[in-house]
């Protein structure tokens, strides 16, 4: 008997598009137990983003920084959250590191903020930097978030967005030590660049 050496053909297959999903399925798979509690995701334009380890460096920023507004804003009547879900739209939830948001705690009882409450967002970047400065950036923007900051931990630098659009925002303003910086939302406080980064080792 001959044996026939018939090449494979491949069948090529149509583009497929992915699934969006909502808000609200992302809300009833975490309550199924559909994803692993013990990995923490983000909505992202309709797609569950697993979210990166935090280094050293992150932390510490993260808590100078939540340290910093809170003593700066202790007699205002703002709300300071770390790494909680903000709802953008029905397709978008993420969970930045640090949010000031109007009102007080008990005002967010029943919603996560949302982008008119929220007046100020702020990612901290060790090891995402391109993702924040491009990805999220463009989430912001396209939800009207006024003010978006990305304190980059290792080059000791913040990249301040503004004037959002559809696109993405029309002002970015990097700023580097011993520069100090105000949220718009905010005129009154001051906040030095140095304060928020973890010391030179």
């Amino acid at each position: 008997m001959t044996s026939l050496n018939i090449p494979l053909q491949t069948v090529p297959l149509e583009t497929v598009s992915l699934k969006r999903w909502t808000v609200q399925e992302y809300h009833q798979m975490s309550e199924l137990g559909i994803l692993d509690p013990d990995e923490r995701t983000e909505l992202i334009d309709g797609q569950i983003i697993l979210m990166t380890a935090k280094g050293i460096p992150h932390v510490t920023a993260l808590r100078l920084l939540a340290t910093q507004f809170d003593r700066l804003l202790a007699d205002q009547s703002v709300f300071v959250s770390t790494q909680d879900p903000i709802r953008l739209d029905n397709f978008s939830e993420p969970e930045p590191d640090l949010i000031i948001a109007k009102g007080t705690i008990l005002d967010y009882a029943d919603h996560h903020p949302r982008p008119d409450e929220v007046y100020l967002v702020v990612e901290v970047a060790d090891s995402t930097l391109k993702q924040d400065c491009e990805i999220k950036e463009k989430l912001y923007a396209q939800a009207n978030i006024a003010d978006y900051w990305v304190l980059d931990v290792k080059n000791r630098q913040l990249h301040i967005f503004r004037d959002p659009t559809p696109t993405g925002y029309t002002s970015h303003l990097i700023l580097n030590e011993p520069h100090q910086v105000t949220p718009l939302a905010l005129p009154r406080l001051m906040l030095s660049l140095t304060s928020i980064l973890p010391p030179i080792v």
